[in-house]
């Protein structure tokens, strides 16, 4: 090629024309060879791999764990303050007993020699500070990453069964769901289980973490009952509205940015450049479908009202989110929008299909996470070529029956044996007085 453009330049025809254009070729002509040689990247250690994954798993963790403080704001926001000492302890306490139970039980009752059945073995978590190449990520990092989607189950629970139910009584449940129930379901899928060898798809959790959940809290709010005052005799519902919605806005905030370690560390592995570009996209459409929640809630909600409803587009967001879990990644950007624009209409009219039965959600949670989780894993089958609309449905049905089942039995017998709702006095008091002894607002109090 160089001897070509000396001869096509050496004519006394070409001048300095034909410099700059020869000098064009030889520039494009490296670029060209440079492109192909950086294409041809080199893949990385099996050390650096093992590094890159079981970063992602604590980093992702963390930002899950910090979920736990955005639930804790959402809810304390939406109940009156006479309760919210009591939401703040539920949260910490449901989350310390998350993670013990998960590690007594649940981690290996989940994984632990599934191999297509329907559950792990009943044994203790003993991790391993070998380092073990083969495995790629170090096994204490997948136990922190997987126990903090089980107190974000248990999360969900909490809120919706706010100002009416006494702390031990659900403290117990939370210990047994976090044990067994979330374990054994996500056995199915997320363990290798029956569910996983026909083919369901449930990337980040939708139903196995967000469903699960919702089913728990649905369960217990039938056994539960509505708060006193929510519903009048001739059906009016009554809105007991919460102390602060800056509040509750800042946990919603909260959430959608742990959302994206919940979402990112699903990919389980950082140790490629097509896993980076897999992790950069799913936050992307992570954030584009919480986004279409909300403005589909804001929308609709100023469209079908005097007002915008800012309570429906806060779950909007929330319900958004947990729609795009099931498969945040084989979503183009639009398809993402409609996703979580779809799962938060949905959530609108699900928390008024709850007041027509009258079924007591302080704070949404039931159609934020069981609804619209249900719309996200039914979904997926649109955007992911691998799954099919079948399969998923068993997953969903599945799913429904075995957590919804499990848990009104769990509520029951909690019931029975030792009660699980405050006295109408204490309601009326406050929980806050009648289970700590103390308020959150000493200042705004009447002596």
């Amino acid at each position: 090629m160089i001897n070509i453009l000396k001869n096509w330049t050496s004519s006394p025809l070409n001048g300095n024309l034909s410099k700059i254009v020869s000098f064009g070729v030889i520039l494009a002509f490296s670029f060209s060879v440079g492109a192909q040689e950086s294409a041809e990247v080199p893949a990385v250690s099996s050390e650096v791999a093992y590094i890159l994954n079981t970063f992602l798993f604590l980093v992702c963790g963390f930002l899950v764990m910090f979920m736990a403080a955005g639930f804790c704001m959402l809810e304390a926001g939406q109940v009156r303050s006479k309760n919210t000492a009591v939401i703040c302890l539920k949260n910490i306490g449901l989350f310390s007993i998350a993670g013990f139970m998960y590690y007594l039980v649940g981690y290996n009752l989940m994984y632990d020699g599934v191999d297509g059945g329907y559950m792990g073995s009943f044994s203790i978590f003993d991790r391993s500070s070998d380092v073990d190449l083969e495995t790629g990520y170090a096994a204490a990092s997948d136990w922190y990453f997987q126990m903090v989607f089980v107190a974000t189950t248990a999360s969900i629970v909490s809120g919706a069964l706010a100002e009416r139910i006494l702390i031990w009584p659900f403290f117990l449940f939370t210990a047994i769901l976090t044990a067994f129930i979330y374990p054994i379901a996500g056995s199915w899928q997320w363990g290798g289980g029956w569910l996983s060898e026909m083919g369901f798809s449930d990337f980040a959790g939708s139903t196995l973490v967000h469903s699960v959940g919702g089913y728990a809290a649905l369960a217990g709010a039938i056994i539960l009952g509505p708060r006193d005052g929510k519903y009048s005799a001739d059906g009016k519902v009554n809105v007991l509205g919460g102390c602060s919605l800056p509040m509750t806005t800042l946990g919603v905030f909260i959430l959608w940015l742990g959302w994206f370690g919940f979402n990112g560390g699903s990919q389980l592995a950082l140790g490629s450049g097509a896993d980076a570009t897999a992790v950069a996209d799913i936050f992307v459409n992570t954030n584009l479908a919480a986004a279409g929640g909300v403005l589909a809630c804001m929308i609709v909600s100023k469209a079908t009202n005097s007002h915008t409803n800012i309570a429906a587009t806060l779950n909007g967001a929330i319900a958004g989110l947990v729609a795009i879990t099931a498969e945040p990644l084989t979503p183009s950007m639009g398809q993402a929008v409609i996703i979580g624009a779809i799962g938060g209409i949905i959530c609108m009219y699900g928390m008024k299909l709850l007041d027509m039965l009258k079924i007591d959600d302080v704070v949404g949670a039931i159609p934020a996470h069981l609804f619209a989780g249900i719309w996200g894993t039914l979904v997926v089958a649109w955007t992911n070529p691998d799954a099919k609309l079948g399969v998923q449905a068993i997953g969903v049905v599945s799913y429904g029956v075995f957590a919804l089942v499990a848990s009104f039995i769990v509520w029951f017998v909690i019931k029975t044996i030792i009660g699980i709702r405050a006295s109408k006095d204490d309601e009326e008091y406050g929980l806050d007085m009648s289970e700590l002894g103390t308020v959150s607002f000493p200042d705004f109090t009447k002596k």
